[in-house]
């Protein structure tokens, strides 16, 4: 694209503009804004850079006109750019301060090293369109599935071919032992498009769940159609995965629909990635029912929900346990990752055990607190009785009622429970003051003196102290590592051993913060929106301001994120 010939030939200039859009699908005006800056530059560097020169190509005929712009001032200072009004009217009699002034300048002849700078100008323009063209043309395809060709592969990151643009699928988006070479076709999922510095960059999985879940709608029209739905997926890529699926139209069953004649369906999507074995599941708004489909092919006798901390006790016979559990764990990780609980496998062995150990404990506890013997504890434990606390406070005629009891035995055991527990609570609130705990933690909303004692033993013994904590230092936390085979670790809070959930604690540390003054009460209303609070109208207004211009500098591109890597 040498541009010697330029300003001899207009007409080549413009069939030039016109072979470079069309080749590299972009715009004709962009590539003569390319050329016409090309131009600028050259003339800048022969007649000197501090001219503010323009250049205009004309789009019909292709001539390039040559101009210096003067700006119309009284004083001037610069007199490569500006000029002064006398001047001015006497080149233009209608010239204000202000304007600007063009001068035409004669058409200029390159020299060899014009020619190349002009057309490195030119090609990195056409690059830059060139890119903005593949990110706008691929950001509004994520989650897309495309086709593509391996170019080449680079420390396991595989770079593939899309035709107008290139993809990269790295080394943990794919199938591990997948091994693929220069020229293998290739499907991946569109998972991110970013702008880069070296230009946009299609990032490509075949490794998410989403890309399953796209197979599974181009081999199957009923998913397509929106008839079935996947309600979710988990995968361990290459090896196994486990699929949900539910039918919006009853007549049509979902999980037949997925598996196809003779297993036609499930098969191209097994093919296409490497053997993975899929189970296809039917999708259960209730829990129970759906983890016990989701650990198939185990069979499952007894399921012991925790709607509180999203656990499931699943007991299975001794013979399943095994098959439950799956490989490394990696059947029964895979039904917890598709129905978002965390499950516990039991044998029914396991179970009766610890039933019985349960029944045990609880008699003792009941013997020792209540001093009855052994038959009234198990009669109490058998009728559901597991605490003082439930026996001191039930209706008197339910311990009447039951068998071999009459009310004044009844009478007898709940007195000795309320003695107790009010013996346990005085003992507690001893050990506290022991402890140095604070009278006025007792204030705080929810907190019992059980608690004040598990506080006192953490070092939490003033209001300020409870003030200070976070939610997860009273309930504590679960840490998930990042390598799948590992465990999650969990690290206890200081009432863990209460059946205080989240929302309670985040109301406890509340209540201690307005009563140790850090906050108000009004704090922890809601807003209205519409009236600022005292003092803040100034702040807000600002801030208000603030994100109209930001939305507007986004809005029309002339912000400085426009154009930025996003």
């Amino acid at each position: 694209m040498s541009m010697a010939g330029v300003s001899a030939n207009r007409l080549e200039l413009l069939q030039i503009a016109e072979a470079v859009a069309r080749e590299k699908s972009i715009d004709r005006k962009i590539v003569i804004e390319a050329m016409e800056d090309a131009i600028q530059k050259a003339a800048k560097s022969r007649y000197g850079a501090e001219n503010d020169i323009r250049c205009e190509i004309d789009p019909k005929t292709g001539e390039a006109r040559l101009s210096r712009v003067l700006a119309v001032v009284e004083v001037v200072e610069n007199d490569s750019t500006e000029i002064n009004l006398e001047d001015a009217q006497r080149r233009n009699g209608d010239a204000q301060i202000g304007d600007l002034i063009a001068e035409p300048l004669p058409p200029l002849d390159f020299g060899r090293v014009a020619a190349q700078n002009a057309k490195q100008v030119i090609v990195q323009k056409v690059r830059e369109a060139e890119r903005e063209r593949h990110f706008n043309e691929y950001k509004d395809r994520i989650g897309e599935i495309v086709n593509g060709t391996v170019k080449r592969v680079e420390y396991g990151n595989v770079i593939v071919d899309l035709g107008r643009a290139e993809g990269i699928i790295r080394r943990d988006e794919m199938i591990p032992r997948e091994n693929v070479r220069y020229g293998d076709r290739i499907r991946a999922y569109i998972y991110d498009v970013r702008r880069e510095p070296r230009g946009p960059q299609i990032f490509l999985s075949r490794a998410r769940p989403e890309f399953m879940s796209k197979l599974f709608a181009q081999e199957v029209p009923e998913i397509y159609d929106g008839v079935v739905e996947i309600k979710s997926v988990a995968r361990d890529p290459g090896s196994r995965a486990k699929i949900a699926v539910i039918s919006k139209d009853s007549s049509i069953d979902p999980v037949g629909a997925c598996v196809g004649m003779r297993g036609s369906r499930v098969q191209a999507v097994v093919n296409e990635l490497q053997g993975e074995k899929v189970d296809i599941i039917q999708w259960n708004p209730d829990a129970a029912s759906f983890i016990v489909n989701a650990l198939a092919p185990a069979e499952v006798t007894k399921v012991v929900l925790d709607e509180d901390s999203n656990r499931i006790e699943v007991v299975v016979p001794e013979s399943q346990l095994s098959l439950a559990i799956g490989r490394r764990g990696q059947n029964v990780r895979l039904a917890s990752n598709l129905t978002g609980w965390d499950i516990d496998i039991l044998t029914e062995q396991e179970e009766s055990e610890r039933r019985q150990k349960e029944f045990a404990e609880r008699s003792n506890m009941l013997m020792e607190a209540l001093d009855v013997d052994e038959v009234i504890a198990q009669l109490l434990v058998t009728e559901g009785f597991s605490s003082i606390e439930e026996v001191a406070y039930v209706d008197l005629e339910e311990i009447a009622n039951i068998e071999g009891f009459d009310e004044h035995t009844a009478n007898e055991i709940q007195t000795r429970a309320r003695e107790f527990l009010e013996k346990q609570e005085a003992d507690r609130d001893a050990r506290r003051r022991e402890l140095g705990v604070d009278d006025e933690i007792a204030k705080v909303s929810g907190v019992t003196t059980a608690m004040m004692v598990a506080m006192g033993e953490n070092g939490i013994k003033t209001l300020e102290d409870l003030a200070d904590c976070a939610t997860d230092d009273l309930i504590g936390w679960t840490e998930r590592k990042k390598d799948k085979d590992s465990e999650p670790v969990r690290h206890k809070g200081v009432l863990d051993s209460f059946d205080v959930g989240r929302k309670e604690a985040e109301d406890m540390i509340m209540s201690a913060r307005v009563l140790a003054g850090w906050i108000s009460a009004e704090d922890l209303e809601p807003q209205v929106a519409d009236e600022p609070a005292e003092g803040e109208e100034f702040a807000e207004g600002e801030a208000d301001a603030d994100a109209e211009d930001a939305a507007e500098a986004v809005a029309d591109g002339s912000g400085d994120t426009a154009g930025t890597e996003s």
